[in-house]
């Protein structure tokens, strides 16, 4: 993984803080994630748009549907 600078540095401060300041860093970031759910929503509606980040993976996974080299979900999950 390559990391910048400053997250290296988040990253070597959280690693080294005492175990009851790491369970409230760790509350204050399942919080902090709950509340940008729809930050995260709203970027994937936006990236799945044609001409959007994933444009390309989409018309991928369209020809692959299409061209039947896909398989359904169920069959998936299920092939142990």
């Amino acid at each position: 993984m390559n990391m910048k600078a400053a997250v290296k540095k988040i990253a070597a401060e959280v690693r080294a803080l005492p175990e009851r300041e790491f369970d409230e860093f760790l509350s204050w970031l399942a919080d902090y994630e709950l509340a940008n759910t729809e930050r995260w929503d709203k970027e994937i509606e936006r990236d799945s748009q044609p001409g959007g980040r994933l444009d390309a993976v989409l018309s991928r996974v369209r020809e692959d549907i299409v061209a039947g080299r896909t398989r359904p979900l169920d069959e998936v999950i299920d092939d142990t």
